[in-house]
């Protein structure tokens, strides 16, 4: 892995040994990068206060090994990414503007996809983790995610339900909390439908009516119009002297008759103003048929009118016309059945709820019953490693339980509360010693021994997560003595089937590595190529005894260090 610009290191080269190595330095030499680089390169949150002051962007790139026919090599194949004899290239940019860029193998990504692959690939287990492992939410999600399919198949189930359950729940009281509101809406659609019901409108009528009150309104003017037209197209039969257009027309048609053999051109002449004849003709029957057929009848005009002011009292209330009045009853009446539906459906809402309660009762019995299985397992194992850990007398159990909730789900005979993962709480315990009581982890340890216990639940997650690479920061805080040679001695051992890689201030821890990197800063307090170097021999002694005692050069630390290096040498 190679680190530039990043926190106090300018540019180095991080070579981490297949089994375990050991990452050793003084306090605030960079040594928390070397574990920040990685993060990067596993798709970890950027921050621009990363960048090294000056820089205008630090750059991390790493090869991984990937284990043939992994889900990694699918994903990043998928993704476009070409694999380099067997190993992935992977690189991480971050601006001091903050931007983050991601490539894999040869191919630009996004920094998601590097998270993805890391679940396979690296498990990562750092202080925060430990501090993480003190919540109670966190110790069930670590049970969980031990006892596998056993847990995760009801848990899906129990998931889609609970899901579900709160959307009924949400519906039903969305309905009855608005119960009063509900009820005033459909009181003013009643009555907006019973009025119109009243009337009885009908499509178009508004139309219809406004052009009839226009003739009644107008009946004589139209009516002595009409007859005048009529006697200009067809004369006045009291007055035989008077010239109408009719018989204008049909002597001009006459006129031409007679020569029109002579010029078709004239000839179609004449046939058109035969044609004007037929449509004068026409039109001035139609104005006679009108004018027979004009109602001036004011008691019609009346009604009319007061049609007209029944509809406009719709048309102000309910729409702009009368089609739109009776779009308005439609829609409302759909409304109102719906509301008038509200009874129905909350007795159907409440069935749904009353049913999925016992639903989840069942799958929150099966998660508990899971849970409380695989309890036993998890517990029996971490105790084995914490044996292994210099503390042979300690138990680890877990305390699974419920609350009763008379609002709750019905799990073994009681009624007890529930949440999105169930209805159980768990806590680990420890109990340090024969005849001391099981406590809470976070109360019945000291921070050696809670180290420990959470280093032994890590290394028990590792026989049962299978991925290639383990990263452990400092989980060895708080220990010394006896209990570091023997977490430097069980790292170890989980080395001879994984890479280990560890971040520690433990001379004990170290000396159990099969390589030793140590970060040292520059008089400029920088790390550069040469501050991260791998140590043998007699470096790797000096380092040991700086560790001890604080002094590279101290013959009691130097005795000590090769006394660490001929144990772990023997141990393995």
């Amino acid at each position: 892995m190679r680190i530039r610009s990043l926190g106090v290191i300018d540019d180095a080269v991080v070579e981490l040994s297949p089994g375990f190595t050991a990452v050793t330095g003084e306090t605030g030499a960079g040594k928390t990068m070397v574990v920040t680089s990685l993060g990067l390169l596993l798709g970890g949150r950027a921050d621009a206060a990363l960048v090294r002051i000056g820089a205008r962007s630090a750059v991390v790139e790493g090869r991984i090994a990937v284990p043939e026919g992994a889900a990694a090599v699918a994903r990043a194949e998928e993704a476009g990414a070409e694999l380099d004899d067997g190993t992935l290239l992977v690189s991480r940019t971050v601006s001091a503007e903050g931007r983050s860029r991601a490539h894999l193998g040869g191919r630009s990504v996004p920094v998601g996809l590097l998270a993805e692959l890391a679940d396979d690939l690296v498990a990562v287990h750092g202080q925060t983790d430990q501090q993480g492992l003190l919540k109670l939410s966190r110790q069930r999600q670590a049970l969980d995610r031990y006892a596998g399919s056993a847990v995760a198949v009801p848990l899906g189930k129990y998931g889609e339900a609970y899901k579900r359950l709160r959307a009924v729940v949400t519906e039903l009281e969305r309905i009855t909390t608005r119960a009063r509101e509900r009820a005033q809406e459909a009181d003013l659609l009643r009555f907006g439908l019973d009025e119109i019901a009243a009337v009885e409108p009908r499509a178009g009528e508004d139309v219809e009516l406004a052009e009839e009150a226009g003739r009644l309104g107008h009946a004589e003017a139209l009516a002595s119009a009409a007859a005048a037209a009529h006697s200009a197209l067809a004369g006045d039969p009291e007055d035989p002297e008077s010239v109408d257009a009719g018989t204008l027309v049909a002597g001009a048609q006459r006129a031409l008759e007679a020569v029109r053999a002579h010029d078709p051109a004239l000839a179609a002449l004449t046939d058109r103003i035969g044609e004007i004849g037929i449509l004068l003709r026409d039109v001035a029957g139609e104005l006679a048929g009108y004018a027979d057929d004009l109602d001036a009848d004011p008691l019609r005009l009346a009604a009319v009118e007061e049609r007209r002011a029944a509809l406009t009292g719709l048309i102000r209330k309910y729409g702009e016309d009368v089609s739109a009045v009776l779009a308005w009853a439609e829609q409302s009446a759909a409304r109102l059945t719906e509301l008038d539906g509200d009874d129905e459906r909350i007795a159907e809402l409440t069935a749904e709820r009353d049913a999925l309660r016992g639903e989840l009762g069942v799958l929150a019995q099966e998660l508990t019953d899971a849970r409380t299985e695989a309890a036993e397992r998890f517990a029996a194992a971490v105790t084995a490693e914490l044996a292994s850990l210099a503390m042979p007398h300690a138990r680890v159990s877990f305390d699974i339980r419920q609350t009763e909730d008379p609002e709750g789900v019905e799990v073994g005979g009681r009624t007890v509360a529930y949440g999105p993962s169930g209805a159980d709480e768990v806590e680990l315990l420890l109990a340090p010693h024969p005849g001391a009581p099981p406590r809470p982890v976070a109360k019945g340890a000291s921070g050696g021994e809670l180290s420990r216990v959470m280093l032994a639940v890590e290394v028990v997650f590792a026989g049962t997560d299978p991925v290639p690479t383990y990263l452990f920061d400092e989980v060895d805080a708080g220990v010394g003595g006896k209990a570091a040679v023997e977490i430097g001695r069980r790292l170890a051992r989980l080395a001879r089937t994984a890479q280990v890689v560890v971040v520690t201030h433990l001379p004990q821890v170290a000396a159990f590595a099969d390589r030793q990197l140590l970060v040292e800063k520059t008089h400029d307090g920088s790390v550069t190529r040469s501050g991260v170097k791998v140590l043998e021999g007699e470096d790797r002694i000096r380092e040991l005894s700086r560790m001890l005692a604080g002094q590279e050069d101290s013959e009691t630390a130097r005795a000590h260090a090769e006394e660490l290096l001929a144990t772990a040498r023997a141990d393995g």
